[in-house]
């Protein structure tokens, strides 16, 4: 097994960053802001409270969708062709 070049490392380190950034973001904006006043600064930094739920799902709806065509790819890849008698 080869080990993780500098590249790869940097990609990694990335996908975290963005990852904890995005879930913070979320965590204030779906946690902290329903108890800050509507007229306070922070809300110019969050969208509205519907897309909180909207965004979600269809984050959901594309992820289960590629999965089922990852699914689908492989399984038509490695089909065996039926054996005529």
């Amino acid at each position: 097994m080869l080990p993780a070049t500098r590249v790869d490392q940097a990609v990694g380190m990335s996908l975290v960053v963005f990852s904890l950034l995005l879930f913070t973001y979320y965590s204030v904006w779906v946690i902290v802001l329903p108890f800050v006043e509507s007229d306070h600064v922070l809300h110019i930094y969050f969208l509205p409270r519907e897309y909180s739920v909207i965004l979600p799902g269809i984050a959901a709806v594309i992820l289960l969708l590629c999965i089922g065509a990852f699914t689908a790819v492989i399984m038509w890849k490695h089909r065996k062709p039926k054996k005529v008698d």
